[in-house]
């Protein structure tokens, strides 16, 4: 699944290369997206080939190559799945959001970056990252995404590089699986349990054991709603 930045700027590179065959530069794909600078475009261009959607090619200028689009768009100059936009494309995001809607409807949720599943980490927020996912997918109240970044949670069925969906909220019940943020500064995905006055960070993965915390050091900052893989 990608982030609604990493498939603007997929298309934007597909439109140019249909154009004339040469991939847009840095500046344009800057340009393009609305971004302060370059180095946002290397870090969307790096997902892009993590996922397996361009390749680098070597010993050549603006050496990309796409090698897939996205779900309900086909490769020819324009078209997507149900329909074909006429006239020049790319050139403006006027154009990435016309193809958007005709390739269906989504709902958008704020991509905040990753979150541990093994050691806690300090939470980063990728502030202006929105992640697409199919319309009715997420239910009622306030959700946001994270990366998952380890493999402690991997008997849930979470595996590392997983993207999960959160409910927004404050408190959990006894074995929901939440995003716990330690002492105003770590944040972990773990399953929640209460014994005694404790709160017990659990793991789901023999390898790891549990964290036995005061109530007071843990804040709840949303529990688990859905998951989202990607096979590439």
């Amino acid at each position: 699944m990608l982030t609604r930045k990493q498939k603007d700027l997929l298309l934007f590179i597909h439109q140019k290369m249909s154009e004339d065959d040469i991939p847009p530069s840095f500046e344009e794909m800057k340009d393009a997206l609305g971004l302060k600078s370059k180095s946002g475009i290397h870090r969307l261009i790096s997902a892009l080939v993590e996922r397996g959607y361009i390749e680098r090619l070597p010993h050549r200028a603006r050496a990309l190559q796409i090698k897939r689009l996205p779900d309900g768009f086909l490769r020819s100059r324009g078209e997507v799945a149900g329909g074909t936009l006429g006239g020049t494309v790319g050139r403006s995001m006027a154009n990435i959001e016309a193809i958007n809607s005709a390739a269906g409807n989504f709902d958008e949720v704020p991509l905040y970056g990753r979150i541990a599943a093994g050691t806690p980490i300090e939470a980063v927020r990728d502030e202006g990252e929105i992640l697409q996912v199919p319309q009715g997918f997420v239910g009622s109240g306030e959700h946001y995404a994270l990366v998952v970044d380890g493999d402690s949670m991997v008997n849930a069925g979470i595996n590392d590089c997983d993207t999960v969906i959160i409910r927004r909220c404050d408190s959990a019940e006894n074995g929901e699986i939440v995003v716990a943020l330690i002492d105003d500064l770590e944040v972990t995905l773990k399953r929640l349990r209460r014994a005694g006055s404790k709160i017990v960070l659990e793991p789901e993965n023999d390898a790891y054991e549990p964290r036995i915390l005061e109530p007071e050091r843990v804040k709840i900052q949303g529990k688990l709603a859905s998951l989202l893989r990607t096979y590439h």
